[in-house]
């Protein structure tokens, strides 16, 4: 497996997986903590303390539980859970080892209490039988042996009787084993939940991963549909640059040229990923507008319409250069009177609504392509930077023809 598929698997954090057994315990502490005042134990306030004593004990296995599953976390499923099944078992041994041990006097008080209730002794011996003292009534004989009636003194003594013998080893263990038993299926229930946030950490860093994917593809992609725009109206721009040299007019050409410095200075400055000004957007479009008067001084007559509050509005960088291509190039050009260009913005129920218009002669020639390739590189770039919430509208209108956009509405910061 690489290092990738690693990363993901053992992005659970350490103060998660701490919560999370610390938690388990806890509830465990307090659920046998409510049974034992329900059920109505003894010695409450003495269990409490040895209750939690266990606790930290069953908090340290399950500890010691995880350390050894998360070397395991880049293993197969059924790999893992094997493992917890196995490894558990042994550490729920400690934790009952410690319960026996530190509730043995509770025990032996209990037993203490049961004796002094029914005015009888009970204890251990030394060798741990459970033993109760008996008073009994013996019968003393005369010097002589004999015995008689008349002769007999009654005399009190106590007797020890074993009611319960002292557990063999192998007793000890199966309570020891059936104590940790209860605990076992404690740490399973613990291993599942890892396992389970093992997978939701894991779902989650694949799932942010993908979206990083996602998001550098549709970077690319919207370079790529940048990048399409500026070599388009640099071999134009250079085309109308030597029409003017070739036929002597430098100083339109010397004006064209400074024009078109500004206009990539301003235009390449920007990521092209990202989002500009919508004042910036309509600048730049009048450097390339102050670009195309050099080649059609009489022709060609723009107008500007941005309301104040909308100066701030963010849109994608250039956006608006190909419909504005479109507009010099199947109209101003195609036609030997005024042609006006009108670039403008408003707003509408929180749409930025842009439009680029002219009254040139309508509908370009279905040979035309190039007509098409601007649109559909606007289109692709707005569904790129958008998604679906776009609209792109284009066609003639009375008296010319006119391209609408409409995206949602961004502002500065």
């Amino acid at each position: 497996m690489d290092t990738n598929t690693k990363n993901i698997a053992t992005s659970v954090p350490v103060r998660t997986v701490i919560v999370s057994i610390v938690a388990l315990w806890a509830v465990h502490f307090a659920v046998t903590t409510l049974r034992a005042y329900v059920v109505g134990f003894e010695f409450q306030d003495e269990m409490l303390w040895r209750r939690g004593v266990v606790t930290m004990v069953g908090v340290a296995m399950t500890m010691v539980l995880w350390f050894l599953l998360r070397l395991l976390d880049n293993r197969p499923f059924w790999l893992r859970v094997a493992a917890a099944i196995v490894l558990a078992f042994p550490l729920a041994i400690p934790i009952a080892q410690t319960n026996q041990m530190i509730f043995a006097d509770i025990s032996q008080m209990e037993e203490e209490r049961y004796g002094q209730e029914r005015g009888i002794k009970v204890r251990r011996d030394e060798a741990g039988n459970l033993l109760v003292d008996v008073p009994i009534k013996r019968i003393r004989p005369w010097d002589d042996g004999t015995e008689s009636a008349e002769a007999i003194e009654d005399e009190l003594i106590s007797e020890s009787i074993i009611i319960a013998p002292a557990p063999t080893e192998t007793e000890r263990w199966a309570l020891i084993i059936e104590l940790a038993l209860g605990r076992y299926f404690l740490m399973l229930a613990w291993a599942s939940l890892y396992f389970a946030m093992v997978a939701g950490f894991a779902a989650r860093a694949a799932e942010r991963r993908a979206g990083e994917f996602r998001q550098a593809a549709k970077a690319a992609e919207l370079r790529s549909l940048r990048y399409q725009v500026n070599p388009h109206f640099l071999f134009n721009t250079l085309n109308s640059l030597s029409s003017l040299v070739m036929t002597n007019k430098t100083e339109r050409a010397e004006q064209m040229i400074q024009t078109m410095s500004r206009f990539y200075r301003h235009s390449l400055a920007d990521d092209p990923t990202s989002d500009v000004l919508l004042e910036d957007e309509i600048d730049l479009q009048k450097l390339y507008l102050d670009i195309e008067t050099v080649r059609f001084p009489e022709r060609l007559r723009t107008e500007f319409d941005m309301p104040e509050d909308l100066r701030d509005a963010r849109v994608p960088g250039m956006i608006l250069q190909p419909l504005v291509e479109n507009s010099v190039k199947y109209a101003v050009s195609r036609v030997n009177r005024p042609v006006t260009i009108k670039i403008s913005a408003r707003e509408e129920f929180d749409r930025l609504v842009l439009t680029v218009a002219d009254d040139g002669p309508g509908v370009p020639e279905e040979s035309e392509h190039g007509f098409g390739i601007g649109l559909a590189n606007v289109r692709d770039r707005l569904e790129a930077r958008f998604g679906p919430d776009v609209m792109l509208e284009s066609g003639p209108v009375p008296g010319g023809y006119r391209s609408e956009i409409r995206i949602p509405l961004t502002r500065n910061g």
